[in-house]
């Protein structure tokens, strides 16, 4: 993903809040929320970059509570995915504990 002059790439850091950190039925509400939009949308941490409609991918960056993680998107929406996608994460994935 890489700006060219084409459509710009948008980021936003954000912190795993929830006590589990980014574990399967996490990882799965954010993949399902990714996957709602047109946007390319990587998700960073520690160096390593991973597709955020991939389940797998996001749970073997190990992301635990109070991680940071960045979100990259590149597409005509992808302003909105990342406030979207933010949003969820700043929630804690909307889990009761």
């Amino acid at each position: 993903m890489a700006e060219d002059g084409g459509t710009p790439v948008v980021s936003r850091s954000v912190i795993i809040p929830n006590r589990r950190g980014l574990h399967a039925r996490a990882a799965a509400k954010f993949v399902t929320m990714a996957e709602r939009f047109a946007a390319s949308i990587e998700v960073i941490k520690d160096g390593q970059t991973v597709a955020a409609q991939s389940i797998m991918g996001l749970m073997m960056l190990g992301a635990g509570q109070g991680s940071t993680i960045e979100l990259r998107a590149e597409g005509w929406d992808a302003r909105e995915a990342l406030d979207a996608l933010a949003t969820l994460v700043e929630a804690g994935f909307h889990e009761q504990d």
